[in-house]
């Protein structure tokens, strides 16, 4: 324990700040181990809240793999609050990790969990305030180094000048292999170059960007392109090949203070046995993997006894596709309903199944169904190969309604290819559907909320190669939602405009945004991904000053033989697979826009 620092931010620092308690660490279960008895010292970070950062599952699970190891330990950092970084700053004190409060510059490595675009500025704020140089070219031997893995990591361009090392796919056992191996390289000596090299090298499933040049296209965009032979061309994703056999967390962190999602979350399956077109995720994540129900069950009970949380959350793309989803449910339920243990399953298919899942779910704690339709009209889900029915929906609803739930959120896409008034008019006469069905069971109109998001075209989907809506469509969609509502208990949710712009800019772009993601740090750009935070005049500023051109990166169209930024990373099922079902979307298009 880095006394010294500690006494210094608790007297000068957090009197001073909002939810102190979030920079204190002590918290029940979190890993302390005396930095003198062990060999290798990891820093994991996610580039938000601690609120949001310790509701995220990835945290605690790459947390106790690491620390599972008796000579590595590894602590957190979140991104400081306004309040709590000009405070460091006016102090002249870094920032430290939770645990031990050592500064950032102190550790081997520091990691970053990319789980959204527009925290990007705030990956600069830690690095900053810990004392580690931003760009990698200008890190020495002594600096830790810096990795950085998750779901932003399949276009790691943006963010390519400031990370030593992307880690593509999954990280429990690749992460803990990598930080070993750098602990030797640097211990024997040498230059940092050559270390990272070395990774490269060795590690097939590791991107490091200075081992990799730009050549820029006849059409102006780059690739990367090795340096030499030994250094893969493609990243290849790392895969845990068995799941249920890695531990699941039993011990998690209990947060000292109030966070996002306060429940212990156990992943139950890892893939999605469907192929939407629109999701990163279901391409990004194969192939698909589970967990025994007896594994989950004994977990859940463990996890229970230590922490005493009163809610368990099953995880994965599509929990009720899990193979032995109702006897899991009708288990957990029979071991854990006379504690007073709520079981939730965030992420239900609509499909017939609901019909009867719904009869599985309790209303006991929580009144309220939440879906995904995505679409709301049949033939729009078969161009995004989203294959459910809405009379699954409507009978799944008014069963749930029967069993007490008296809520449903439905999640919507907005500027899909393709789309039609008739296919927004969709989402308002669904939901209105739904509530109206709501008073046919109970005697008064269901709450229903409709989630409407942007569409944004992900790298690594079929759809990498459109288009993005422009502002004006969005805000004109977004309009007609809300005057197409008629019941006063439909709520219409869209997300804002600006934030999915720059959301795509950020998940489209190539290493030429780095300019521009420092200098709109540099301006005061934090936490982007808050609506009440986002600065876009600045950033529409910045990527003028830095040549950015956010037409050509959003709304161009290209074809399927387009080199892309992000073409260096793979997925296992390959491009070829992505292109087919390019085509057959674009046939499913054709097929809406003349009403086939």
């Amino acid at each position: 324990m880095n006394v010294q620092l500690k006494e210094a931010v608790v007297r000068r620092i957090l009197p001073r700040v909002q939810t102190p308690g979030q920079y204190l660490g002590g918290e029940l279960h979190a890993v302390t181990k005396d930095h003198r008895q062990i060999r290798g010292k990891l820093c994991f970070a996610l580039p938000d809240t601690y609120a949001i950062g310790m509701s995220n599952h990835a945290v605690q699970v790459l947390y106790h793999a690491v620390n599972r190891l008796e000579d590595w330990v590894c602590e957190r950092v979140f991104a400081p609050w306004r309040d709590m970084e000009d405070a460091l700053r006016q102090e002249g004190l870094p920032l430290y990790s939770l645990e031990s409060f050592t500064p950032l510059h102190a550790f081997d490595v520091v990691g970053f969990s990319l789980q959204y675009e527009l925290c990007y500025t705030n990956v600069l704020t830690i690095l900053d305030l810990g004392g580690i140089p931003l760009r990698s070219r200008d890190r020495g031997e002594s600096d830790p180094l810096v990795i950085a893995g998750g779901p932003c990591a399949q276009n790691p361009e943006p963010l390519s000048r400031f990370i030593d090392v992307f880690l593509i796919g999954d990280g429990e056992e690749v992460l803990p292999a990598i930080c070993r191996r750098w602990l030797e390289w640097r211990s024997r000596g040498g230059r940092r170059d050559e270390w990272l090299h070395a990774i490269a090298r060795e590690f097939p499933h590791a991107y490091v960007p200075s081992c990799y040049r730009l050549e820029m296209l006849a059409d102006g965009g780059p690739v990367r392109v090795p340096r030499e032979e030994s250094v893969p061309a493609v990243i290849a994703p790392a895969v845990l090949a068995d799941l249920d056999s890695f531990p699941i967390v039993t011990r998690p962190i209990v947060p000292n203070v109030e966070v996002v999602q306060d429940r212990i979350a156990i992943e139950i399956m890892r893939g999605c046995p469907w192929r939407c077109r629109f999701c990163q995720s279901t391409t990004i994540k194969r192939p698909l993997r589970y967990r025994r129900a007896e594994t989950i069950v004994e977990a859940a009970w463990e996890a229970y006894r230590n922490t005493g949380m009163n809610e368990i959350s099953l995880l994965s793309l599509s929990s009720s596709d899990y193979p032995q989803f109702e006897p899991l449910i009708r288990r957990l339920r029979e071991t854990f309903v006379p504690h007073g243990v709520a079981i939730s399953v965030p992420s239900l298919r609509v499909n017939e199944q609901l019909r009867t899942l719904t009869e599985l779910l309790s209303s006991e704690r929580y009144s309220g169904l939440t879906v995904a339709p995505e679409a709301a009209l049949d033939d729009m889900r078969r161009q995004i190969n989203k294959r459910i029915r809405n009379e699954d929906l409507l009978e799944g609803c008014r069963r749930a309604f029967r069993r007490g739930f008296s809520r449903v959120k439905l999640y919507f896409l907005c500027g899909l290819p393709g789309e039609r008034e008739a296919d927004l008019a969709g989402i308002i006469e669904l939901a209105e559907d739904i509530s109206r069905l709501g008073r046919e069971v109970q005697g008064k109109p269901a709450a229903v909320t409709a989630s409407v998001s942007n569409f944004v075209p992900k790298p690594h989907t079929p759809y990498q190669w459109h288009a993005m809506q422009t502002r004006d469509y969005f805000e004109s969609a977004h309009r007609f939602l809300k005057t197409r509502r008629h019941m006063r208990s439909v709520r219409v949710k869209c997300h804002p405009v600006e934030s999915s712009l720059l959301e795509g800019v950020m998940a489209r772009g190539d290493h030429r945004l780095a300019d521009a993601i420092e200098r709109a740090w540099r301006k005061g750009c934090r936490f982007d991904g808050w609506s009440d935070q986002l600065d876009s005049a600045t950033w529409r500023q910045v990527f003028r000053e830095t040549g950015v051109d956010v037409d050509e990166i959003l709304h161009r169209e290209r074809g399927a033989d387009a080199l892309l930024p992000w073409d260096h990373i793979g997925i296992r099922q390959g491009r070829q697979y992505l292109e087919r079902e390019r085509q057959r979307a674009a046939t499913e298009v054709i097929s809406l826009l003349h009403g086939g």
